[in-house]
């Protein structure tokens, strides 16, 4: 099997630096019909009023029932890093740069370690959608029923990859960071964050 190298970065979005303006009554139907990325941040920092914090995350191939861990990142301990509405929003947008092999995978599984502050999480869920060039490739749903106050969380998703024609890959190949998604967390369908990636299948 190959090995996929990553590279992870901050990005510098396009509305890095302008006064934001964030909607109201986002729900999780609305979400579900965007046709391409949002050009910004559906909600501000603070509307995660249940203090949730992602301290790990992975993602890994699964293949022939044996898993090839492709990135892991833990926060480091006792680092505060709560953010509010004044931080850059480009602390929400990441830049993954995948090998051109990770197109090749068809089963992907991600482990989310997070943190949620006094108050219980209900339906937790997260909307996930895919684009290339505006296109949808593929849109996922995943709900926690319930996260105790004060509590840490292991998520477990797994992704079925979207099927490409041989020429569209080539297309991703050829156009990196022209890959986006929109990750959008509900609880109790009030939307609580936001988050974009831009992604690379470029060989490195």
């Amino acid at each position: 099997l190959a090995q996929v190298a990553l590279q992870l970065t901050l990005a510098d979005p396009p509305w890095c630096g302008r006064a934001m303006a964030y909607p109201t009554g986002i729900t999780p139907e609305y979400v579900s019909s965007l046709e391409g990325p949002t050009e910004g941040f559906l909600c501000p920092l603070s509307a995660n009023v249940y203090k949730i914090d992602f301290v790990a995350f992975k993602i890994r191939a699964m293949h022939d029932d044996t898993e090839t861990v492709l990135f892991e990142i833990k926060k480091e301990p006792d680092v505060d890093d709560e953010l509010d509405d004044d931080d850059d929003p480009s602390v929400r947008t990441i830049q993954y740069h995948f090998g051109p092999e990770f197109l090749r995978f068809q089963t992907i599984g991600t482990t989310l370690e997070f943190t949620v502050g006094p108050e219980p999480v209900t339906n937790f869920r997260m909307i996930e959608r895919h684009y290339f060039r505006n296109r949808l490739l593929r849109s996922y749903d995943f709900t926690l029923p319930f996260c105790i106050p004060q509590s840490m969380n292991t998520w477990e998703v797994i992704y079925s990859m979207p099927e490409l024609a041989p020429e569209d890959q080539q297309d991703i190949i050829n156009n990196p960071w022209e890959t986006k998604s929109d990750s959008f967390y509900f609880v109790d369908g009030v939307l609580v964050m936001h988050n974009k990636a831009e992604y690379s299948y470029a060989p490195h």
